[in-house]
């Protein structure tokens, strides 16, 4: 059975998600964790993508990213992936793919879906019952888009930016973004698109991707 086509449009976010082989765990402590940030800092320094949100989960990672040149999504995760895997059976004297495959992505209409696939992600711990609120989970993006901690890697997207004129108002704005639960349709949105590796955003964008998939 073929592939589906992977699209990618320059400068549009991509919605990715990386799991582990057969849904098991490749992150098995705080070590693990630290390590595969630090290989995805050093990747993204080779293949320049601007990342705006990220979560690291037991079995699984959320990236939200964007680049202006189409094949380096592609080849951050393919470096990244493999530089994980070899860490990771060293460690732990395995061998084989820790990965499921390869990821799956979906292109996200930045105006109107980029600050609800952010919260998606920073809420995967909440949701999962790891934690009570986002700001105590570790390894997420939330404790810098929204408490002011510092974090290399991450570039705040156009749209995050224009929630405040500073970023004292612009975290205060995203804090507020989480006081209501995600809408269940936009969870069950995005879960699909991730899927279907194809889109969300509203009609016109997304015939407009369907139109490129043809």
């Amino acid at each position: 059975m073929a592939r589906r086509l992977r699209i990618v449009l320059p400068g549009v976010p991509l919605h990715v998600i990386q799991r582990g082989s057969n849904r098991q765990m490749c992150f098995l402590d705080a070590q693990d964790c630290q390590r595969y940030l630090g290989y995805l800092h050093s990747c993204l320094a080779i293949a320049p993508c601007e990342l705006h949100a990220y979560v690291v989960m037991g079995n699984h990672v959320h990236l939200l990213l964007s680049a202006q040149d189409v094949a380096y999504p592609s080849a951050l995760m393919k470096a990244l992936n493999q530089r994980y895997t070899q860490y990771f059976n060293w460690r732990y004297g395995r061998s084989g793919s820790v990965w499921e495959g390869r990821y799956k992505s979906c292109l996200v209409q930045g105006e109107r879906y980029l600050l609800i696939c952010q919260r998606y992600i920073e809420l995967n711990p909440v949701r999962a019952g790891m934690v009570a609120m986002p700001g105590q989970y570790r390894w997420s993006s939330y404790r810098a888009n929204a408490q002011r901690m510092s974090d290399e890697l991450l570039t705040p997207h156009p749209v995050y930016l224009r929630l405040g004129q500073n970023v004292i108002e612009r975290q205060q704005a995203y804090q507020s973004l989480f006081q209501d639960d995600l809408p269940l349709h936009a969870v069950t949105q995005l879960r699909a698109a991730l899927n279907a590796e194809f889109a969300v955003g509203d009609q016109d964008f997304l015939r407009r991707i369907a139109e490129i998939r043809r």
